[in-house]
């Protein structure tokens, strides 16, 4: 049985973290064996990477059945990441240097995740922990909306009447993905 739950948990940021290490782990691991290489994408092939990991994800929520062998949890620490690269390639110009030093990229890598757990922090709070009591395949469904969501934005060169910019959308695609890697890894009580 569900049940609702009103407390604010102040470990939240805590397993954000916890989170987050695990995909910068693998972040800077392939930077090292890349490179930069990812600068070549423009924001809309990023939004297609995404919803490739999410349209897996999901398949295999629903057939109930893995033949590729690489995890869910694989392919959410991928969303994170990618989500990563397109907040950092949306400040960037496609004109600056595409081979960029390791070092400034962790750099950015850490300021956009600490961006996204500000607004997960402050959007925790008005939905008092909603999160904890959703369901994993739930996420994935945010994900692949916000995705179209993006993608109309984008067919749009980026203009909206009322709704948010493509970076929000970015910035809450990786917290729906950072929820399910708490629940995956057994951070969240």
């Amino acid at each position: 049985m569900w049940q609702i739950k009103f407390i604010l948990n102040t470990d939240t940021p805590i397993l954000f973290d916890q989170a987050i290490i695990q995909c910068k782990e693998i972040f800077e691991k392939k930077t090292y064996d890349y490179g930069t290489a990812w600068r070549i994408l423009r924001p809309i092939s990023i939004t297609d990477q995404i919803f490739i990991k999410a349209q897996r994800i999901r398949s295999i929520e629903e057939k109930q059945e893995n033949k590729v062998g690489e995890s869910i949890e694989n392919e959410f620490i991928g969303i994170v990441n990618y989500c990563i690269i397109a907040l950092i390639q949306l400040e960037l110009k496609a004109s600056d240097d595409m081979e960029m030093d390791p070092n400034l990229v962790l750099k950015y890598y850490d300021q956009k995740a600490e961006e996204c757990k500000n607004l997960m922090v402050t959007k925790n709070h008005d939905y008092g922990e909603a999160w904890r009591d959703m369901r994993v395949s739930t996420y994935t469904d945010l994900i692949l909306m916000k995705i179209l969501r993006t993608k109309q934005i984008e067919d749009k060169d980026g203009k909206t009447l009322i709704s948010e910019g493509i970076d929000a959308n970015f910035s809450d695609m990786l917290n729906y993905a950072i929820f399910a890697l708490i629940r995956f890894n057994g951070f969240s009580k």
